[in-house]
């Protein structure tokens, strides 16, 4: 049973404990929230040279042929991505959506394409072909698949990628973002030296890559350092926690082109699709993600360096370079993962009377555990937790609108914790 947090109580060891573990992060902190005013102007510049105003709001019905909105949208994603096109589709279901298309789009019968960091992100594995049969997978039309394991510290085998670039391939898969394992997220630095080592190699290999949870992490997206396509989900970094579905996709235009007519039809491509009046929600959101991102970041930061202190693996660890949101906590007990998703489900806005129970969920093999009770429903930007439920029981927690919220959620997850007698707290702060 879960108990209630007072949190005027100043003998409440978990406050006291959070309470010092955030006054210790005042550079970190600093310094995320200084790293907002180049990323915002980035999104001000493209606001500005696109003569952004409020006829940009309106919408088409329809085909959505013409759409002056949507192709200003199109336009000031390109330019903050640093990309020759993107398209920003309210269509693109999920972020698998998106890379789904980009895949489909892109290869043909008799291509091959290369995983480089392991195995890709479980919902993508019925995509390729690697799980299911007969759904129309990658596999099922006729593209090889290839995948390169990480080294033991889960970082890039470049000898081994560079081996592989021996033989012609079509594309190589870039996933930014860990996934639901346990190595660190690839950075822009790492994207930058995949990209130069894959072209020098094979100019024409298409280097793409799964964006899904980097966006504004960094300072610079994929696409200025050599990536030539990239796709990710507008209910994470993007759509700054009030966009209510879409994803993006973004490279050189052609490219673009390719994946917008497997979304869409050959000969329709990105010229079609409404956006159902959304246009000043996507803009804003992009406009607050910046912001979002940064408090997002900081709350991973003060998750990491509590469970650190209380004896947990954690990845990353606390002043670790952050290539995107997710923070990882090695729990290794199914009790302590699920009291904590409970804990943090009672502190969400929405829903917070659920008990999240681990549950199949569509693309996924294993049963999983979800803390999630945002106003956008799966948003992965809101702060949530979820965790395949198998040993070693890690959990994968990530966004925040504001950190003050992973605080309070952080603090009645540790009461409840130490309540139980799974961990031990000072008493005295």
């Amino acid at each position: 049973m879960l108990h209630k947090t007072n949190y005027n109580d100043l003998t409440n060891p978990a406050k006291n404990f959070v309470d010092n573990i955030e006054k210790n992060l005042y550079l970190s902190i600093e310094e995320k929230t200084s790293s907002v005013t180049f990323k915002l102007e980035k999104v001000l510049k493209a606001f500005s040279d696109s003569h952004l105003n409020v006829q940009h709001f309106a919408s088409l019905t329809g085909y959505g042929h013409g759409d002056i909105g949507r192709d200003t949208i199109d336009k000031i994603f390109a330019d903050v991505l640093e990309a020759e096109k993107a398209a920003v589709r309210l269509q693109l279901v999920s972020g698998t959506h998106a890379i789904a298309s980009s895949l489909f789009g892109v290869l043909r019968p008799g291509n091959n394409f290369l995983s480089i960091a392991g195995r890709p992100y479980e919902s993508l594995e019925e995509v390729i072909g690697l799980r299911g049969n007969g759904q129309g997978s990658l596999i099922d039309f006729g593209i090889s698949y290839d995948e390169i394991s990480l080294k033991n510290d889960g970082n890039i085998d470049f000898l081994a990628l560079e081996k592989a670039l021996r033989v012609p391939r079509n594309l190589i898969f870039i996933q930014r973002s860990c996934g639901y394992t346990w190595r660190p997220s690839l950075s822009i630095d790492v994207i930058r030296e995949i990209c130069y080592l894959c072209h020098k190699i094979q100019p024409n290999c298409i280097c793409f890559v799964d964006n899904c949870y980097g966006e504004f992490v960094e300072d610079r997206e994929p696409t200025a350092v050599g990536a030539d396509l990239m796709a990710g989900s507008l209910i994470k970094n993007l759509g700054g926690t009030i966009v209510p579905t879409g994803g993006y996709i973004a490279g050189k235009a052609g490219l673009v082109d390719k994946a917008c007519c497997r979304l869409t039809a050959p000969g329709i491509g990105s010229e079609g699709g409404i956006t159902f009046n959304l246009n000043r929600t996507i803009l804003q959101g992009l406009f607050l993600a910046p912001q979002m991102v940064s408090e997002a970041l900081i709350g991973a930061e003060m998750i990491s360096t509590t469970f650190s202190n209380l004896g947990f693996q954690v990845m990353p660890t606390a002043g670790a370079i952050r290539a995107d949101l997710i923070q990882i906590v090695r729990i290794g007990d199914p009790k302590i993962l699920q009291m904590i998703c409970r804990s943090f489900q009672a502190k969400s806005p929405i829903g917070s009377f659920l008990d999240p129970i681990p549950a199949s969920m569509p693309g996924y093999e294993n049963n999983l555990v979800m803390a999630g009770g945002t106003f956008v429903d799966g948003s992965t930007s809101e702060f949530s937790a979820d965790a395949p439920m198998k040993a070693p029981f890690d959990l994968f927690i990530q966004g925040g609108s504001h950190r003050s919220h992973v605080k309070i959620a952080l603090i009645h997850a540790l009461s409840n914790l130490f309540q139980a007698g799974f961990i031990k707290l000072p008493q005295n702060g």
